[in-house]
Formats: C-alpha cells, sequence, structure tokens
C-alpha cells in the first residue's frame, strides 16, 4: 500500500503543538476533542499511513498531564441513544470509553451528565457511576444558549453548572458521539476558572477538514461526504482571513457559532484570545501529508465509497435523496465517478457475462479477481476462495473445500434450518475452510492468506446479507456493492 501520510512526525508534532498551547494559559487547557479517539477508519483511508489509533497514540504522549472528562447528555440517557457503529447505547458507551482510556494509562477524571432536567435516566446512571467509584457532575439547560451571552456568562448561566474538579494541566474533554455538550462544559469549567482566578484556555481537536489545504483538495471532500447526513459544509474561515490576510479552512457549524463564543471569551476574560475558528484549532495533520497524490488518491475512492452507502441506505431507508444528491455533487467537484472504482466495472462486467450476481476485489498490487454465483456458494463466497488462492499460489481448479464436506453444511441450511438457499455465505465457507485445513495442508495454506485481506477493495453487483457484510469489514475489506437486490421481494 502507498503511504502518503507521516504517522511517526504526526504523532511528534501534534503532542508538542499542544503543550505549547497549553502553555499559552496558566498552565491549564480545556482541549474539547471531536472524532473517534479509538478507531478512526476514515482518517487512516483517506491519508494513508494515519493509524487508527494515532489521536489516542499522540495523546499517550501526553499522559502525565492529561486527564479525561466524559460528558454524555441526559436527554441521550433518556432515550436509550445508540452509537449505530458499535450498536449499544451512549451510557454503556461511557463505561466502556472510561475501561479503555484507564487499561491506556489515562486518568479519567469524571463524567459530566448534561442538559439536566431531572431525568430518571440520568439520576440512575449517576448512581451507578459514583457506587462505581467514578465523579459524576451535573450541568444544566441554559436559556437562551448560545446568544443570550450576559445570562450566559452569569451565575445563573454557567455558574448554576457544578464545578468540576480537575487536577492535570491538559483536559481532554470527550463524549460517546455528537450532541454531547463537549464545547459548553469547556466554556462553563473556563467561567469558574476564571471566578478561582486561573486563567485556563480553551482550544478545539478536530482532525477534518484539514485548515491547511485547499478548500476542494479531496481530502477535504472527504470530510464533506463522511458528514453529508450531517449537512456540514467546509467553508473559507473569513474570520481567519481579514485577521490575517490568509486563507484557511474550516467548516459551517464553527464559522457560525465563532462570534458568539467570542462574546463569550470577552465576557469571561475581557478578551477573546483567539481571531479566528482556525485560530481555536490545534490539528497538525496537514503538515504530515508526504505525497499529495496518494492522498488525493485514496479521497476520492473514498467518496466513491461514501456514495454507494448512500445509495444502498435510500433503497433501505436509513438516507435521503439529499444525501444522495450531496454525494453526487462532491463527486462532480472531484471530478471522478462510480467508474473510477475498478472493481465496480470489474463485478458489472462478471455479472453482465454470467447472468447471475457477481463480485470483484482488487489486492494490493492492483490484480482484480472476480467471483460468480454457483450451485455450491454465493459470489462472495466464491470471490473469497478464489482470493484465497490466488494469494497462496494454489491452482484455481484445484479445490480445497472438498464438495462433499460442503454438500452437509447445505443440507443443515435447507432441511433442517429451513433456509431457501442453499448457496454457501462467506461466514460458510470460512468455517468449512477451517474445518478442512486440520487435514489439508493447501487448505491449511488458503486460510493463513486470511490477513493479507485488509484493506482490499470490493464491489458486489447486488446488495449482499448482513453475514457477509460483517465478514468482509471483519476482515477490513472496503466494500461496495450495488444498490439493487438480489431478489425482488416486498418482505
Amino acid at each position: 500500500m502507498k503511504i502518503g501520510f507521516d504517522n511517526d512526525k504526526y504523532l511528534s508534532m501534534q503532542s508538542e503543538h499542544i503543550k505549547e498551547r497549553i502553555n499559552q494559559f496558566d498552565n491549564k487547557l480545556y482541549l474539547e476533542f471531536g472524532g473517534k479517539l479509538f478507531d478512526d477508519y476514515h482518517a487512516s483511508r483517506v491519508l494513508p499511513g494515519f493509524a487508527p489509533d494515532s489521536k489516542l497514540k499522540m495523546l499517550m504522549q501526553l499522559s502525565d498531564h492529561a486527564e479525561i472528562v466524559i460528558v454524555i447528555s441526559a436527554g441521550d440517557i433518556e432515550k436509550n441513544k445508540v452509537r449505530g457503529d458499535l450498536g449499544i447505547t451512549y451510557d454503556l458507551d461511557v463505561l466502556r470509553l472510561i475501561d479503555a482510556f484507564q487499561s491506556r494509562g489515562f486518568y479519567v477524571g469524571s463524567v459530566v451528565i448534561t442538559q439536566y432536567t431531572g431525568q430518571a435516566g440520568a439520576n440512575n446512571f449517576k448512581t451507578k457511576l459514583e457506587n462505581l467509584g467514578i465523579k459524576a457532575y451535573i450541568h444544566y439547560p441554559i436559556a437562551g444558549y448560545p446568544s443570550n451571552i450576559p445570562f450566559i456568562v452569569s451565575d445563573e448561566g454557567f455558574g448554576k453548572n457544578e464545578y468540576i474538579e480537575t487536577t492535570r494541566p491538559l483536559v481532554v474533554v470527550t463524549a460517546p458521539g455528537p450532541g454531547s455538550g463537549k464545547m459548553a462544559t469547556c466554556l462553563s469549567q473556563l467561567y469558574h476558572e476564571h471566578k478561582r482566578g486561573i486563567h485556563a484556555g480553551y482550544a478545539k481537536f478536530e482532525t477534518f477538514p484539514i485548515w491547511n489545504i485547499p478548500l476542494k483538495h479531496p481530502v477535504n471532500l472527504a470530510y464533506e461526504a463522511a458528514t453529508a447526513d450531517l449537512n456540514d459544509v467546509n467553508m473559507i474561515d473569513p474570520f481567519h482571513l481579514e485577521a490575517y490576510g490568509t486563507t484557511t479552512v474550516n467548516y459551517n457549524r464553527d464559522v457560525e457559532i465563532f462570534p458568539v463564543l467570542s462574546a463569550i471569551f470577552e465576557k469571561i476574560f475581557g478578551k477573546c484570545p483567539y481571531q479566528s475558528p482556525t485560530d481555536m484549532g490545534v490539528n497538525m495533520a496537514g503538515n504530515c501529508i508526504i505525497d499529495d497524490e496518494v492522498c488525493k488518491d485514496a479521497s476520492k475512492q473514498e467518496i466513491i465509497r461514501r456514495y454507494y452507502k448512500a445509495l444502498e441506505g435510500r433503497v433501505e431507508e436509513t438516507s435521503n435523496n439529499e444525501e444522495v444528491f450531496k454525494l453526487e455533487l462532491l463527486m462532480k467537484q472531484a471530478g471522478i465517478s462510480t467508474e473510477d472504482r475498478k472493481t465496480t466495472t470489474a463485478a458489472l462486467q462478471r455479472a453482465e457475462e454470467t447472468g447471475a450476481p457477481a463480485a470483484a476485489i482488487e489486492l494490493e498490487d492492483g490484480r482484480i479477481l472476480t467471483g460468480k454465483t454457483s450451485d455450491l456458494l454465493g459470489a462472495s463466497a466464491a470471490l473469497l476462495l478464489n482470493t484465497l488462492k490466488e494469494l497462496a499460489g494454489i491452482q484455481h481448479q484445484l479445490h480445497v473445500i472438498s464438495p462433499v464436506a460442503i454438500e452437509p453444511i447445505q443440507k443443515l441450511k435447507t432441511a433442517y434450518l429451513g433456509s431457501k438457499n442453499p448457496r454457501l455465505h462467506t461466514d460458510e465457507v470460512l468455517i468449512a475452510l477451517s474445518s478442512s485445513a486440520a487435514t489439508s495442508d493447501v487448505a491449511k495454506l488458503a486460510l493463513e492468506q486470511l490477513p493479507k485481506l485488509k484493506g482490499c477493495q470490493v464491489h458486489s453487483s447486488v446488495m449482499l446479507s448482513s453475514v457477509d457484510k460483517n465478514i468482509f469489514k471483519k476482515l477490513g475489506v472496503q466494500l461496495t456493492s450495488e444498490p439493487v437486490y438480489e431478489h425482488k421481494k416486498i418482505y
């Protein structure tokens, strides 16, 4: 895989820049931490070389200076809001995050429950945290937030919130997801610190959009594609341009809220320490791109993948036309189409030739392989076997799984489990291959190739079952599919 991003440089530069920002204030910085800390796979896809846990490793270099504050909205607790990628509720994710941070040596100082109005679920969660020995604080809704500055910055506004006791120079404020109240928590703390004579600072850490690359750079367009459902829009930071005469990139929500933030800072400190939203950021990722063309190509592929995901979501009614239209516009801005995804063309050609569903994979060295539907295997399962044999150097006509071993599985599915489809899915093929590996060196060799699939591109001519999708996801394969069902059914 071609590398376009220097991860080691990023870890060093980013941690040093945060230390510098801490020193700008009274050795106290509240850092609002956006995005995913442990598994930022979007960044690793658009910036090849960026490790998914880079942000966590960067923070680990600051672990002696840092403590973690996790924020969760009382409303999200009450309605059992679920993280789409993990399938767990936000309150459970708070516990998961605490375990994950502590297992890596971080100090988790407390949890803040925001937007509290007496919700029973919030009360129960606070009690649970305290029983586990975790400090929990309550923050309340503020009437007129964020526009009624005089009330917000008063004892009836921020002053009503409980003061979060912190002991370290860097306070990382994170949350299970957006809308939890990270920024309001930081600002509330600035107010309380100021009343105690401490000139604490605030900064924001978001990887995207990258402020010091062009507005329409594919990496920044890919961020818009990733947030198409939120309708985020990248834009030139007008405050930075006016203050410094320099063009930088930010996004609409930060630009829109900056006049309010500036007014809040002025009310607290007498003067805003920042001239623009860009000034508030501490992101050094743009300085660590070492091959711009590699990152551009990777980002273009990400946009196409996001487009296919939206098309599939529209069929499944999890996304809408507006999201699809925005992604089509982003593809035009990037100068790409679905034909720029090599596996798309290969899968569709194979499907047309066979008159049945087909799939294609692009290996790291650029080779394209296909799989077709047969009596024994679905297209994805066939593709998986073909790929493992190719990677192992096994002749295509040689069976790594005996048809005799497949037949009992088919009988189990149809005769005993009531399935109408006798063809094996990807999980069933892997189980059969694992069983065969116990007695066959050839099957064992094929099975050992599985790690090489990570990062490979796959396209299917039809939408896949959840089973096949999950197998490809676990293997680290980047999957897309045409937005059509294999069979036309209304139930």
